[in-house]
């Protein structure tokens, strides 16, 4: 079994994967307070709760850098190995049509591998977590573009902080979209503003594109919103493990050779 550690802005998202297959996931809160100890610490709990005695790797993406070393060291003291780091020593295997391929987020591109593997292209994919984002993978299977939107909870919290008599609310069944009270408006707005969003953002792209594509939704927000879409839109909720997943069995050589011992000179 590997260890698969998606580190995002607003939780840990750690995975157990075996033969392509998720096992068990665990969250732990991200938080700028986290020490390589309570990292560490966590993650071992979370293996002894899916009664997981040894991980024989690890792989990680992130998209928050002061908790990526983090997480590697974590994964050495908890496996012996070294970790393979989506963005450091991991080849994806996918081409990448942007100005920068350097600076796309982690999250966006391993959320593609996993759908490569699952779903042939053309296909967009909605990872709606602290923030709303859209990838695009074109009929060549190339990743083409991105769309970077306010995340639902954010949009949420935004409207209590900064408007004096709005409430906070949770993410529940609006019921009708013309609403009777003003919790039933905000969710109203945000259920139904952020399903149109991504039907709206769907129907761009395809003009852009000159054909249509399939629809992929992931991310744990995504299941309160897609059943408001117009579009047909598949939820993969543990799409970034398995891409995880993927880039791990693709990388097996640079990982061995990463953690092959290291070669001491005589007489040193």
């Amino acid at each position: 079994m590997i260890l698969t550690i998606d580190i995002g802005n607003t939780n840990i998202v750690v995975g157990g994967i075996e033969n392509g297959r998720v096992l068990f996931t665990g969250r732990i809160k991200t938080s700028h307070k986290l020490t390589t100890g309570d990292v560490t610490y966590k993650i071992k709990s979370i293996l002894k709760q899916n009664e997981v005695p040894k991980a024989e790797g690890g792989i990680v993406s992130s998209v928050v850098p002061y908790l990526t070393g983090k997480a590697e060291k974590a994964i050495r003291q908890l496996t012996g190995k070294k970790a393979l780091t989506v963005g450091k020593n991991v080849d994806l295997g996918i081409e990448i049509l942007m100005d920068n391929p350097n600076k796309v987020g982690a999250d966006m591109l391993v959320d593609a591998i996993g759908a490569m593997q699952k779903y042939k292209p053309p296909f967009l994919i909605f990872d709606l977590g602290t923030a709303s984002t859209c990838s695009v993978i074109d009929k060549e299977g190339r990743y083409v573009g991105t769309v970077i939107a306010p995340g639902v909870y954010i949009s949420m919290n935004a409207m209590s902080e900064r408007c004096a008599k709005l409430p906070r609310i949770k993410l529940e069944n609006p019921g009708s979209i013309i609403s009777k009270n003003t919790k039933q408006s905000m969710r109203s707005g945000i259920i139904y503003g952020n399903a149109a969003m991504m039907d709206g953002i769907a129907d761009r792209i395809f003009d852009e594109l000159g054909y249509e594509a399939q629809i992929i939704a992931t991310g744990g927000i995504s299941r309160a919103i897609i059943p408001y879409c117009r579009h047909n839109m598949e939820y993969d909720p543990d799409l970034m493990l398995k891409g995880l997943a993927v880039l791990w069995e693709k990388n097996q050589k640079n990982y061995a050779f990463s953690n092959a011992p290291k070669a001491v000179a005589a007489g040193v």
